[in-house]
């Protein structure tokens, strides 16, 4: 797919990767983009930059009822959807001990939100045969987030549930990617590293930090090509590679690092 003359939707697009798509999709002649966020007023001063393709509207994506609203929103407007982008997402920055509203909550962002929205666009796409799903997963659903549980399980969920979309109507016209970037220059990351979480700081240490311009960049070749997996970052195709090959030896490797960086992070506040 391509975005020229599409009517696109991307959640969690008042900022980082989100608004970065928006922008993208709309320079390359989508004929529209809705850039939603809970952030309704961050959305519409990202849609006011990108110009008249774009607008905004503001949406709790942990709430079905919104999430089927904005869907028939759009489709009222301009007849269908062409591309539904799942980008909204969370971290914790905590393991074990996260209390179960921060299990909740990352669960309802990271993964039911991909649920609504699947249901919410689907019949549609369906009744056209043709239709594409762009879920943000992240390439701790591939690997792992050191440090934070709920990130990490969740986004092991969002990874299978892309899968399980294209499986399930891959043949009757409905393409799905599952973008899985690794470190990203956004507040997701930055705020992490400010308050010395394991996670973000291995993230950091683990490859390129790539400004969101260079994911919505990957994105489009991505799309153009089909592609299931999006990796803006090359190297976690290897790092995958590895763990499916020795899934033991991989797991020993990964300890290391949250012991050496948990230990820095421990020392850094301390000190």
């Amino acid at each position: 797919m391509r975005p020229g003359g599409k009517i696109v939707v991307v959640t969690g697009g008042a900022g980082g990767i989100g608004a970065a798509l928006a922008g993208r999709f709309a320079a390359e002649g989508a004929e529209a983009v809705l850039v939603a966020d809970l952030d309704g007023a961050a959305a519409t001063e990202v849609a006011d930059r990108i110009g008249s393709a774009a607008t905004a509207a503001a949406v709790d994506v942990t709430d079905e009822a919104q999430v089927a609203d904005l869907v028939a929103t759009a489709e009222r407007r301009w007849g269908r959807i062409d591309l539904f982008c799942a980008n909204a997402g969370v971290t914790s920055g905590v393991g074990l001990d996260a209390p179960a509203q921060t299990w909740q909550r990352t669960w309802a962002v990271n993964v039911l939100a991909h649920v609504y929205s699947a249901r919410a666009v689907l019949p549609g796409m369906l009744e056209r045969g043709e239709g594409y799903l762009l879920h943000t997963c992240s390439a701790a659903g591939l690997l792992t987030a050191v440090g934070d549980a709920p990130y990490s399980v969740t986004k092991h969920a969002a990874v299978g549930f892309a899968e399980w979309l294209a499986v399930t109507y891959g043949d009757r016209g409905i393409r799905v990617s599952a973008l899985c970037p690794q470190g990203v220059d956004t507040p997701m990351l930055t705020d992490g590293l400010a308050a010395g979480h394991v996670g973000a700081r291995v993230t950091a240490a683990s490859g390129a930090v790539l400004a969101p311009a260079d994911v919505a960049a990957a994105v489009l070749d991505g799309l153009a090509a089909e592609r299931f997996l999006i990796l803006p970052h090359p190297e976690v195709a290897e790092y995958a590679r590895r763990k499916a090959a020795d899934p033991d030896g991989w797991l020993a490797a990964m300890r290391g690092l949250s012991r050496r960086f948990d230990g820095e992070s421990g020392a850094a506040q301390t000190g």
